[in-house]
């Protein structure tokens, strides 16, 4: 698909420079042409009755050949015109096409992601109806276990639907930004985990300091959520986690550190994908998700031109850093 449109766009650019080529050329020869006739009329009248006809004639064909060397040129250099064209001319197709392409390329397997990872739970629940149905003899504990069973898968489609909206609306809202406190955003981050740390009796240390910065409140409330979220679900019961502030040059340093079972080297590109789950490097358990919260969390960060970046060993923790504009 794409090939075809680079060819299209291609040969578009490519008219445009010969059509432009070719006129100037075609200009330069008639201005050329004319010049010459121009400034030797006078003389053919001076010399008249001087010059004898076989020079004329030499004159003539000298012309003539004067105007087929400059035919031979300008043909030349439409020629090489016309090579570079074709080179440059791609490669701009190429440029301009390139991001609609990735794009696409995205979409189509960010849908194909999403169709699988709703399918599953989906699947799981007609499963188990189908089964119910055909059990004659299923009774009313039965039956509760069943609903259970499908709520559960409910609520897992319902996080999913909710990180699915979440990533569409980062991608196509515009955020009006404003002056907040980046360390009410983490407090407030902070205090929405907090019951689940305490259910692991996870200690945190903070170490906050009083920093203003451009951005939306409630989106960079949940890339912290997301943060200190992950950092307590891969840790230990009675571990600690670190967050720190700090303030260099002109930007804000977060940093958000545990002792969990940590990512492994060859993960940790790919950890900010969509869908992408590292479980078997980060837990011997399996931790509930669809991979889509890191990803959440990368795009607040585009969002707020800042970066954001990961550091983990296997067995000793990792550390998520995020570096915003002061």
């Amino acid at each position: 698909m794409f090939k075809a449109a680079y060819l299209k766009l291609t040969l578009f650019y490519v008219l445009i420079v010969m059509i432009i080529s070719v006129s100037f050329s075609a200009a330069i020869y008639s201005i050329s042409t004319n010049e010459i006739g121009r400034n030797l009329a006078p003389q053919s009248i001076i010399f008249r009755n001087l010059i004898t006809d076989d020079f004329n004639d030499l004159r003539s064909r000298q012309i003539e050949e004067s105007n087929r060397h400059l035919r031979i040129n300008l043909i030349y250099y439409n020629l090489i015109i016309f090579i570079i064209s074709l080179f440059g001319s791609y490669f701009s197709a190429r440029r301009t096409l390139k991001p609609i392409e990735e794009a696409m390329v995205s979409q189509n397997r960010f849908t194909a992601d999403a169709s699988h990872e709703l399918r599953t739970p989906l699947a799981a629940m007609k499963a188990e109806i189908e089964v119910a149905l055909r059990d004659k003899k299923i009774n009313i504990s039965e039956s509760k276990k069943l609903l259970k069973s499908n709520l559960e898968e409910i609520e897992k489609l319902e996080k999913l639907s909710s990180a699915l909206l979440k990533i569409t609306r980062i991608q196509e809202e515009k955020k009006s930004f404003e002056n907040i406190s980046l360390d009410e955003v983490i407090i407030e981050a902070f205090e929405k985990v907090e019951k689940l740390a305490a259910k692991k009796d996870i200690e945190f240390d903070n170490k906050l300091i009083h920093s203003k910065i451009l951005g939306d409140h409630q989106s960079l409330v949940e890339l912290f959520v997301i943060l200190m979220d992950n950092a307590i679900k891969y840790s230990s019961v009675k571990s600690k986690i670190n967050i720190l502030m700090k303030k260099e040059r002109h930007n804000i340093i977060v940093k958000v550190k545990d002792r969990g079972v940590g990512i492994r080297a060859s993960d940790i590109p790919f950890i900010f994908n969509r869908f992408y789950r590292a479980d078997s490097s980060r837990s011997k358990d399996k931790i509930s998700g669809y991979g889509l919260g890191l990803a959440i969390a990368k795009q607040i960060v585009d969002l707020h031109n800042g970066k954001i970046s990961c550091e983990s060993k296997p067995g000793k923790g990792s550390e998520f850093t995020v570096k915003l504009n002061s």
